[in-house]
């Protein structure tokens, strides 16, 4: 199983992506988790090197540098999302989905 984590600003949207993303891939026969946490989690998180993806939200890109790092020193991938790809229905779920596979893969 893929492990995906997303980082965000207080964890709710996020949360709702993580879960929707979730049900996304098994309905697609995907062996993907995502799950969501906050930014103030998140280095502690991406050191330990135990997800295979970390994205990191629109309202928390401004972290973005310094969780890439983070994720350079564990041979992990860290990329933002897009806005478009950061809306709970469907076209966004889909499009989060198709961007998970493609840093996945």
């Amino acid at each position: 199983m893929k492990k995906v984590l997303i980082i965000c600003a207080a964890g709710m949207s996020s949360s709702i992506l993580a879960k929707k993303s979730t049900e996304y891939f098994e309905e697609k026969g995907n062996d993907i988790k995502v799950d969501a946490i906050t930014a103030t989690e998140a280095d502690k998180i991406i050191e330990k090197g135990d997800y295979d993806l970390f994205l990191i939200s629109p309202q928390t890109k401004m972290y973005f540098k310094r969780f890439k790092e983070a994720g350079e020193r564990v041979g992990k991938p860290v990329v933002n999302i897009p806005p478009q790809a950061y809306i709970p229905i469907p076209m966004g779920i889909e499009k989060l989905g198709n961007l998970i596979l493609q840093e996945l893969l």
